[in-house]
């Protein structure tokens, strides 16, 4: 019985460790995810967009983006060769510095949100969303919601294609052929 009594709670801190949000990292399949700081030195050096995945450790749908869409490999492959990608933890209490402003994290109820995902996601929590940032880190577009890997490769192709500058988003998701398969 005291066994017993010793199993449970251990069996029950795995369970809950198998719930924590953590990215895979490139070499199991997925995207190499960089910190903000990382991105910002890495454009300078040589700019690209930035695709910022926005999530926070408590949403089911961002675990199910990370288990689907961003280990994909036409998905990994292409943000990989065309953007610097990002992975924001909205509710993170870090002090974030961007584009030359500091963000801090405001406390709101139990839980709360750095300033820098109320600003790029115009005030609207919503988790996952994912926010694009052109060469000279200006803000193009936030695409709320789970996005599955057919979706999600006709926007980072819209973007990366520079596609959103002269071309309605309907008219472009029409007319694009992607490789990821249904």
């Amino acid at each position: 019985m005291k066994r017993l009594l010793l199993i449970v709670p251990v069996i029950i801190a795995l369970i809950a460790l198998s719930f924590i949000h953590k990215p895979k990292p490139a070499e199991e399949g997925g995207i190499k995810w960089m910190t903000l700081k990382e991105a910002q030195e890495a454009q300078k050096k040589q700019p690209r967009k930035i695709v910022v995945d926005v999530y926070t450790g408590w949403c089911g749908w961002c675990k199910r983006m990370d288990a689907t869409t961003f280990v994909n490999p036409e998905i990994v492959k292409y943000i990989t060769e065309n953007y610097y990608a990002v992975k924001f933890d909205a509710e993170t209490q870090e002090n974030i510095k961007f584009n030359g402003k500091d963000y801090k994290y405001t406390a709101q109820g139990n839980r709360g949100y750095n300033e820098w995902a109320a600003e790029m996601l115009n005030g609207q929590l919503s988790y996952p969303t994912t926010v694009y940032f052109d060469e000279q880190l200006n803000e193009i577009f936030p695409v709320p919601g789970y996005q599955d890997p057919q979706t999600f490769e006709t926007v980072i192709n819209f973007v990366a294609s520079n596609s959103y500058k002269t071309m309605k988003w309907e008219e472009y998701q029409g007319k694009f052929k992607g490789k990821v398969s249904n």
